[in-house]
């Protein structure tokens, strides 16, 4: 008997309750299902199920067996799927979830690499900085920024993304630069008003201690760019994605402010719904994001880090 089927007949009596569902399953007779299991306990010199007229049951060598049986079972399922891929294209619609910003920014550029290498794909990009349900929504991927702990999301890691305390050369030279943090409470900031803790400015010193600065600001909007123009203006203090100020950054627009004090640093995600059976269009997709941005991503680079 074929071990790889004697395996998935294993798991689906498991998982069917029943040798008959089971045969069911792989176009068996429950008798023939029946004789893959118990060829493989007669192999392993082990009792895997307990039979009764009703139901199957796991022992205790069957649980272990099951988990194993089932790991094994996908990475086989996986290397079909990856070698037949190989062999293929994607095709299809592929729809993309971004934060506003982000997106507008940088997103336009690898996707006109992904579709002029992929002419069967056709992208829909939505952006919007509210969280959404991507299987309600739809969206075969999302790029999130944060930490994510949602166990039903497959996320991978796209590139860093750090945060920046900037200001014009004008306001500077009419008010100043901060030394310390504490005088950030003083001056007119610019925050974004959807951040999880939108009035709060998180900086580290030299000895890793944290220096919140909280309160009202000057200006807070929901969307970076908007505050981007007012801190070019000479509005106030902002602070945000080097993503967003990094080429200001390198151009002199803007300069960077407290250096000797580190902000908190997130992470830019690539996430989906399932690790089983990831269509093709979507991995590649996600390679290109990772290609394209990495640990040194090119706005990381404008500002001389």
């Amino acid at each position: 008997m074929d071990r790889m089927t004697s395996l998935g007949v294993f798991v689906a009596a498991v998982e069917e309750g029943s040798f008959a569902a089971a045969a069911r399953r792989y176009g068996l007779s429950p008798a023939m299902a029946g004789k893959h299991v118990s060829e493989i306990e007669a192999r392993l010199n082990a009792r895997l199920l307990q039979r009764t007229t009703r139901r199957l049951s796991l022992t205790d060598a069957g649980h272990t067996y099951y988990q194993r049986s089932k790991q094994i079972l996908e990475a086989f399922d996986e290397a079909n799927r990856e070698a037949s891929d190989s062999q293929g294209a994607a095709r299809g619609v592929l729809r993309v979830a971004a934060p506003v910003t982000f997106g507008a920014m940088h997103l336009g550029q690898v996707v006109a690499r992904y579709v002029e290498d992929h002419p069967q794909v056709n992208v829909e990009v939505v952006l919007g900085d509210r969280y959404v349900d991507l299987l309600d929504a739809g969206i075969d991927v999302a790029i999130r920024i944060g930490r994510l702990n949602d166990p039903a999301l497959v996320t991978r890691r796209i590139a860093p993304c750090r945060m920046v305390v900037c200001a014009s050369p004008d306001y500077v030279a009419r008010h100043r630069a901060p030394r310390k943090p504490g005088d950030l409470l003083r001056a007119p900031r610019l925050a974004f008003s959807e951040a999880v803790s939108a009035g709060d400015w998180t900086l580290y010193d030299a000895k890793n201690r944290a220096h919140v600065i909280d309160g009202p600001s000057r200006i807070a909007a929901n969307n970076t760019q908007l505050l981007l123009s007012a801190a070019l203006a000479g509005a106030g203090i902002a602070y945000g994605p080097t993503f967003v100020f990094g080429e200001h950054l390198r151009s002199g627009e803007l300069v960077a402010l407290l250096p000797a004090y580190r902000a908190t640093e997130l992470v830019i995600q690539a996430v989906y719904p399932s690790a089983r059976r990831i269509p093709f269009k979507v991995r590649r997709f996600v390679d290109y994001l990772a290609e394209a941005f990495g640990d040194e991503p090119p706005w990381d680079a404008t500002t001389g880090r």
